[in-house]
């Protein structure tokens, strides 16, 4: 299979096939992401969006086609190899440890980027080590969470475990980050704090592929948007271009103001 990838582009989706038995959850999916950009993936419910990130990341294996991040195919590894690469990810659901503190929270995948692994002592060194413990409070106050540093992680509020779950991201330092659904659930004061927080991180250059079901967060936020329908990609281009596309109003937003 030839693949084209342009010059400044760091994540190549190249012709990706996925079948589960008969249906076909993505068909041809070709989708090439540019360094220092925020591109956002819309489209209705069962297009084959959250599919696509599993594919991405290593979840689940395409049928056919591949992944490119960065020259290296990704295609065939393991999720943890991804991760260590450089790409971490939200996801529509915010995956913390509920046992342990806001701050342990943040310690822990700052340890393990350190290390490249966990360890069976891991808590115990985390606790020991002053730097990762620096770092992590420095993360927190970026997300906005120094105040609740001490704090038990499962009693937080839906939009504060997403934004945890967010500096547990960055703090592993990735050239990548997939957000899956970053704001759903959350108020509309909740929602527009982490467009601010999103918008924070996009001034430092990180590469960022989300996908949102919110209209305001994603032309807040896309440098380019593609349109997922039915395991296809309809349409590409940048907000203003999605805006006025009739395939995209007709498979998507509905005649909708955005």
């Amino acid at each position: 299979m030839e693949m084209q990838t342009r010059e400044n582009v760091v994540l190549h989706v190249a012709d990706v096939q996925k079948n589960f038995g008969g249906l076909r959850a993505l068909s041809d999916v070709d989708l090439q992401v540019e360094e220092g950009k925020t591109h956002a993936i819309i489209g209705p419910n069962g297009a084959g969006k959250s599919t696509l990130l599993n594919v991405i990341i290593g979840r689940i294996p395409p049928s056919s086609g591949a992944v490119i991040f960065d020259g290296t195919i990704l295609t065939g590894k393991a999720p943890h190899e991804i991760n260590q690469l450089g790409i971490s990810r939200v996801f529509q659901t915010p995956e913390i440890f509920a046992d342990l503190s806001v701050l342990q929270n943040v310690m822990t995948p700052a340890f393990a980027r350190r290390d490249g692994a966990f360890k069976i002592n891991m808590l115990r060194s985390v606790e020991s080590e002053k730097g990762i413990r620096e770092e992590a409070e420095h993360m927190l106050e970026d997300v906005g969470l120094i105040h609740l540093r001490e704090a038990h992680a499962g009693a937080l509020s839906r939009g504060d475990k997403r934004r945890l779950e967010l500096g547990m991201c960055l703090i592993q330092k990735p050239r990548l980050l997939l957000l899956d659904e970053p704001t759903a659930g959350m108020s509309r004061h909740d929602t527009n704090t982490t467009i601010e927080l999103l918008k924070k991180i996009k001034s430092r250059g990180m590469t960022k592929v989300i996908i949102e079901h919110d209209m305001h967060v994603v032309f807040s936020l896309a440098d380019k948007i593609s349109v997922l329908a039915q395991g296809r990609i309809i349409a590409s281009g940048l907000p203003q271009e999605i805006k006025e596309d009739p395939r995209v109003q007709e498979a998507y937003l509905g005649g909708a103001e955005v």
